[in-house]
């Protein structure tokens, strides 16, 4: 599926919310995604469109793959980066080609008040290094008329693959796509082993990833806008100040330089803006990590969902559904969950008959399935996240697992009261 198609698709299915009069790239554009809560489609954002929230929500999720959503993760679960990759010699990427770079020229947006500079955030930065490829999603801060300062983060790909480079004095190159297929945006913002991102989206979309090769070398699946450049591997910036998925703000670090050569772009190009701890930003971090934590929760015992919580952050707190066989297994869920995803902060294992999806219905469980004394779980001096504001200077945090299920020999005590359908 295009990046069109399926803006097409979310227009056909009445979900699109459409702006046509000019709005500002600075605050405006996202003030109005924050309170839409769905994607929205601007048709001049300094004159160009600009689409936000696109993959907003579980239910753009399911139509991507094309699941109900209450199957997402037993979807993700269940494939393996293993799908065919093709490459082309045409893509209607190369409509247009800029070899005089000015990136003031796109809309790029600036989101919150304190914003170091306006912020590509949906740009999938693919590099390649001693024939390994990689392929995610990194912020870049506009930083001069043809450079971006990226933040990369150690020990992942690629920074790695930027350290190898810099230590022999080479420019790393690189390619930013910009408004690709959804379905490839998920699979760049999932851990996978090395250089195995557009394999996991070609076998997630059930058909082959076509590439085609930039000037520099870099092959890049077709999209609405793609960047082309290098990685300096001496030149640092500060980067930031940037909202991080917790609504706050991370700190100001020196980070590398990536120099554009020349943009490509389809005609009347739509760029894509993630609003930064907004829907798609939450659900882009955190979705990944559920199959994760299902795969390790199945490991112990019977699991039946997981979910990150929005006001979790879509990633420092869980709720995980099982089916529960033994006593100990809601402790042992719990165990599993942190393994997976060491950055989880707090986790809630439920029952069955608890809808994960609705808030209320997890604290329900919490109130009648819970004795403090117990039933929590407390893990003092381990290691949290870098985005938790709450967390130690040294990294560490305090973890607390509460398994809010049923005590299997008194299973009759917590037995819902359920109205029958009327069948006469």
């Amino acid at each position: 599926m295009s990046f069109r198609t399926f803006i097409d698709q979310l227009k056909e299915n009445g979900k699109l919310v459409e702006i046509p009069v000019s709005v500002s790239p600075r605050f405006e554009a996202s003030r109005i995604a924050k309170a839409a809560k769905a994607p929205v489609l601007f048709h001049d954002v300094s004159g160009s469109k600009v689409i936000m929230n696109l993959l907003g929500s579980r239910d753009e999720l399911a139509s991507m793959l094309g699941v109900p959503k209450e199957e997402i993760i037993k979807r993700l679960s269940e494939v393996s980066p293993e799908g065919e990759v093709r490459l082309v010699s045409e893509s209607p990427t190369l409509e247009a080609i800029e070899d005089e770079v000015d990136l003031t020229k796109l809309p790029i947006l600036t989101h919150f008040e304190k914003d170091g500079a306006p912020y590509i955030t949906a740009g999938i930065v693919v590099s390649e290094y001693g024939g390994t490829i990689n392929a995610s999603i990194h912020r870049l801060m506009l930083a001069g008329k043809d450079k971006l300062a990226a933040r990369l983060v150690p020990p992942r790909h690629t920074y790695l693959l930027y350290k190898k480079a810099a230590e022999r004095g080479e420019r790393l190159p690189v390619a930013i796509v910009l408004g690709c297929d959804p379905t490839i945006i998920y699979a760049t913002s999932t851990r996978v082993p090395v250089g195995k991102e557009f394999e996991y989206a070609a076998a997630l979309r059930g058909a082959p990833v076509e590439l085609f090769e930039c000037a520099n070398g870099i092959k890049v699946p077709h999209a609405e806008i793609v960047l082309e450049g290098y990685i300096d591997p001496t030149e640092k910036v500060d980067e930031g100040p940037f909202v991080d998925i917790t609504g706050t703000y991370d700190v100001v670090r020196k980070e590398p330089v990536i120099h554009i050569t020349r943009i490509i772009h389809r005609k009347d190009p739509i760029y894509h803006g993630i609003l930064p701890a907004g829907p798609e930003h939450l659900l882009m971090m955190g979705v990944p990590y559920e199959p994760r934590i299902y795969r390790a929760v199945g490991e112990v015992t019977s699991v039946r969902n997981v979910v990150l919580t929005e006001g979790g952050c879509c990633y420092l707190h869980a709720v995980v559904q099982i089916e529960k066989q033994t006593e100990g297994d809601g402790k042992n869920a719990i165990m599993a969950a942190f393994a997976a995803h060491t950055s989880l902060k707090h986790v809630v294992v439920v029952d069955e008959d608890i809808n994960i999806f609705d808030p209320n219905d997890v604290e329900f469980a919490i109130a009648t399935r819970v004795k403090g004394d117990m039933d929590i779980l407390i893990v003092p001096n381990v290691r949290g996240s870098s985005l938790d504001p709450r967390g130690a200077p040294d990294g560490t945090t305090t973890k607390v697992g509460i398994d809010a299920t049923k005590v299997l020999v008194e299973k009759e005590n917590f037995e819902r009261a359920i109205i029958p359908e009327v069948t006469e």
